[in-house]
């Protein structure tokens, strides 16, 4: 390597933007795929906050909520969610409307890349399927990250991608229930699933299955 080729090598690189590694990296909306899950701290109360109080954290951020993105036959972005009555399709500026809080997006890592179409077409099929408002799995209802388990463990396989844990309602550091859930479930007349398997929006993204990036458009 010549003289002039060393020079311009070192200047490119002593010139490059140097990435924090402790920062995500950020997309923006246009780069979005089918397939990407995104991740939100939906600002809805007590029972958000115990939602996040009780599910882990992703580098210090809490999410109460997660759908998968999906761009349509007419090229509109829209995002498969269970929420409110069931799964739905929800227009992307909709769904950022909803939180002044970063959204944050889950990408599959180029060796599962493949799986996109089939969680997609899983997903799709659920459309119309009620809230599981009772978070118990595999009851013929919904969750939003339940909708996301599933539709990962169809594309592989009938496998699970994610994990299940058991879930908690529980305050940290205490063997009390959150007031709030006690409220929630009793309202429904339900017992507390108190240590039943199930999946939260926090674990998922803290899976290490996804590279997970800040969506620069939900920040301004």
């Amino acid at each position: 390597m010549n003289f002039t080729r060393l020079l311009l090598l070192l200047l490119f690189v002593f010139s490059a933007p140097q990435v924090n590694a402790g920062q995500p990296r950020t997309l923006l909306i246009n780069q979005l795929k089918s397939g990407d899950l995104i991740f939100q701290n939906l600002d809805c109360g007590s029972l958000c906050d115990a939602i996040e109080a009780v599910t882990p954290a992703y580098d210090g951020e809490h999410f109460s909520h997660v759908g998968i993105i999906y761009l349509n036959k007419e090229g509109q972005l829209m995002v498969i969610e269970a929420i409110g009555k069931g799964v739905c399709l929800t227009p992307i500026q909709k769904v950022l409307q909803r939180s002044k809080n970063p959204c944050y997006i889950g990408r599959l890592r180029s060796s599962d890349s493949g799986m996109a179409r089939q969680v997609i077409a899983f997903a799709l099929k659920q459309e119309g399927q009620p809230y599981d408002d009772g978070f118990i799995y595999n009851n013929g209802k919904y969750y939003c990250s339940e909708l996301v388990y599933d539709a990962f463990k169809a594309a592989n396989h009938q496998e699970p991608f994610f994990s299940m844990q058991p879930m908690t309602y529980k305050m940290p550091g205490s063997n009390e229930i959150f007031p709030a859930w006690k409220q929630y479930f009793s309202k429904l007349h339900l017992t507390v699933p108190e240590g039943r398997p199930g999946c939260s929006p926090g674990g998922i993204a803290s899976s290490g299955k996804l590279i997970m990036l800040l969506l620069q458009h939900a920040q301004k």
